[in-house]
């Protein structure tokens, strides 16, 4: 099973996979809404994401994983 700690800090996260989703099974790494998640990366307070098409982005791990470490300090 893959968790945050063990990917590479250049694997990308699609949203479903940082805020979860139901319908999928998948847990969430940050539980938030995806609005309260785009409030977030607009304030600044979460990373900006890459682009990695014209409609697609994605968040670095390395960033995910700084921005819980600094959740929780």
């Amino acid at each position: 099973m893959t968790t945050l700690q063990t990917l590479s800090d250049s694997a990308l996260l699609r949203l479903p996979q940082v805020v979860g989703d139901q319908k999928r099974g998948i847990a969430p790494l940050v539980p938030v809404s995806r609005s309260t998640w785009w409030q977030w990366v607009r304030d600044g307070k979460a990373p900006k994401p890459v682009r990695i098409g014209s409609r697609c982005v994605a968040w670095r791990a390395s960033e995910i994983r700084a921005f819980l470490d600094d959740l929780k300090a």
